[in-house]
């Protein structure tokens, strides 16, 4: 049977006196609490402080603590506290409780800026190292699973992919054509407004032609479909990943590449070069236009001279592309899938990483792309 715990305080000369009674545990812990308050200011003021525990009746680990506390801010000002009358079954708790946090952390200290930037480089690279484990080992499992697809025709699921091609081309399609279009008007526009101040009006169109062909029209579109489709990859795979859907699979006795994304990445590089290709329509037509209303050219000269100025090469430059930036989009967007631990944060960080890695490796592949097809005189 608990009984009410009780606190006094009593200046005696320059000693302040305190006598904790009743039962001091944390049952009690409110009241614990305010008193404790209540004889703070007398604590800040007290040269001395003398705690005479003769009337306590109960005491636990709680209350044990509660008395340290205020023996403590005594003699963290400099000051002496004393604490006397501690029963023998107490003693023990009261020694433990004294001993608790009395080592003070010892001191870090600071790296040397150059080793903290070394330390930062060998962490990247071994980060980088993981990727680029993470990437081939989804390729060859990609590799496998198509393999095993060509052995056998009929495991490829034909209705997930007509469904994925459907969400990843035709859907896609109108972005493509807008932003395409407003790309080929912008450089249109541009070259019509600097080539006219030399007299070359004309050869805007071959900027256009060319750099859309060759350039700018599978590069652009690569990027929207990372953007667009390889992180709804990496979502849906995240999700079914923190859903264990995956494991499912697997103890279904299903390969989840096989299963999942096979289909995905099929898809992404039978309708990269199509979009590919609406683009490039595209963003010639919003040129064409440009041509016609702002530089004062005809559609028959533009059609014209843009017929002098590209060949099927600029063309076939541009499409080669397009397979490939799509099998980089589909295996980065899948591997960073797998990667989703169980929680939303992961899920959000992957999806981030996946777009700007496709993005990333992308824009690379285009440069080396550009030197191979420079190297050959494509």
């Amino acid at each position: 049977m608990t009984s009410t715990p009780l606190l006094t305080a009593t200046a005696s000369g320059d000693t302040l006196e305190l006598r904790p009674g009743g039962s001091w545990t944390a049952v009690n812990a409110a009241a614990l609490e305010r008193m404790s308050s209540d004889v703070t200011p007398q604590l800040d003021q007290a040269p001395s402080v003398k705690v005479d525990m003769t009337g306590l009746r109960e005491l636990d680990t709680l209350g044990a603590w509660m008395l340290e506390k205020m023996s403590r801010r005594v003699t963290s000002v400099g000051h002496r506290a004393d604490v006397v009358g501690v029963a023998d079954n107490y003693a023990g708790l009261i020694e433990e409780v004294h001993q608790v946090n009395r080592h003070n952390a010892a001191a870090v200290r600071p790296l040397n800026p150059v080793v903290l930037k070394l330390n930062d480089i060998g962490r990247s690279a071994i980060s980088a190292t993981g990727d680029v484990g993470a990437f081939l080992q989804m390729l060859g499992s990609l590799f496998m699973a198509l393999i095993g697809v060509l052995r056998r025709p009929r495991s490829l699921r034909i209705t997930s992919l007509v469904y994925q091609l459907y969400r990843v081309g035709w859907q896609a399609i109108p972005i493509v054509v807008l932003i395409t279009f407003l790309i080929g008007a912008i450089i249109a526009q541009q070259g019509f407004f600097h080539f006219r101040k030399f007299g070359a009006d004309s050869y805007v169109v071959d900027m256009v032609g060319i750099l859309v062909l060759r350039e700018l029209g599978v590069l652009i579109v690569a990027i929207m479909v990372a953007g667009r489709s390889g992180s709804a990859y990496t979502a849906e795979l995240g999700s079914m990943k923190m859903r264990e859907e995956i494991d499912a699979l697997s103890t279904m006795g299903l390969d989840p590449v096989e299963v999942l994304i096979l289909p995905r990445v099929i898809a992404l590089v039978l309708a990269l070069p199509i979009l590919s290709f609406i683009g490039s329509l595209a963003a010639l037509y919003g040129g064409g236009l440009v041509a016609q209303f702002y530089g004062g050219m005809g559609p028959q000269i533009y059609l014209a001279r843009l017929h002098d100025a590209v060949s099927v090469t600029h063309f076939e430059v541009g499409i080669l592309k397009a397979p490939f930036m799509a099998l980089v989009i589909g295996i980065v967007a899948c591997s960073e899938g797998l990667r989703v631990k169980g929680s939303a944060e992961s899920l959000g960080k992957q999806t981030t990483t996946s777009v700007v890695k496709s993005i990333f490796l992308v824009i690379v592949l285009d440069g080396l792309f550009a030197i191979f097809f420079a190297s050959i005189g494509m």
